[in-house]
Formats: C-alpha cells, sequence, structure tokens
C-alpha cells in the first residue's frame, strides 16, 4: 500500500521546517488554520521505537514549526500530540505528529484538551467538584 507522508517527501509546496530525521508541512486537512504535520523521512510506523536522538531531533522541529505558525498566524494556544495504532486514531502507518493551533473562541469551551478524544472527558471539572473535592483548589475558572 502506498505511504502518503513518503511519496510527499520533496518538492512538497507546503513544507514547513526539515531536520535530520524529519520533515514537516502545513496540513491540507486542517483542525485550524496553520496545522502541521511532522513527519519522519524514514518510513517508520512506532513512536515508542525512536532512538534519542531521533526525539532529541523531533523537539527541535517542533520549535522550528511553532516558530513559524507564530509568525504567519499568531495563535493563542496549541495541541500537541500524535496516534500510535489503530485503536489510538492513527490513520497513516507512518509515524507523524499534529501541531494543531489554538484560538480563543474555535471551541465554545477547550477546557480538556487532549482529553476530547474521549467523548465526554475532557470537561473533567465537574467530575473533581463532586469525587476529589480536596482538587477544587486547583481548578481554573
Amino acid at each position: 500500500m502506498p505511504c502518503f507522508f513518503c511519496d510527499i517527501q520533496t518538492n512538497d509546496e507546503r513544507q514547513v521546517a526539515e531536520s535530520k530525521y524529519f520533515n514537516s508541512r502545513f496540513s491540507e486537512v486542517p483542525v485550524t488554520q496553520g496545522n502541521c504535520e511532522i513527519f519522519s523521512k524514514e518510513h517508520k510506523e512506532d513512536w515508542f521505537a525512536l532512538s534519542d536522538e531521533e526525539w532529541t531531533d523531533l523537539y527541535q522541529i517542533i520549535k522550528a514549526v511553532k516558530q513559524k505558525i507564530e509568525e504567519k498566524y499568531r495563535p493563542d494556544g496549541y495541541n500537541v500530540g500524535f496516534n500510535v495504532g489503530v485503536a489510538g486514531g492513527q490513520s497513516q502507518k507512518h509515524i507523524h505528529l499534529h501541531v494543531i493551533p489554538r484560538y480563543t473562541g474555535d471551541v465554545s469551551n477547550p477546557r480538556g484538551g487532549v482529553r476530547n478524544v474521549i467523548p465526554d472527558k475532557g470537561d473533567y471539572h465537574q467530575y473533581i467538584l463532586d469525587a476529589l473535592p480536596q482538587r477544587k483548589k486547583y481548578l481554573s475558572s
């Protein structure tokens, strides 16, 4: 089966930054304006199999991508993450990281961020109020 991320390694007009082990690009199917994908140059499927050197390189390209997004879009926040395995939502069997700029008002209640991948698990404030009242002091309004 062809691999999208392997096939777009060269001549990609959407490219944002490049490092020793990774490429990045503005998504063709963005979640928000400025959504970028960072993906390995070598075909790999499992994030947890990356070497320490690759993880260090990944951190550097994440910073470079964030700087480019900041310059062009000026977002108010970010979600950054990757999906591993079919059960984790991975739809392309090539490791890739999403850098999703967030903007005030882009959803009615952003609380919980990535926790919202499971419906009704994002806004956990009521659960804390009901089941963990000792943690109430840590809740933001």
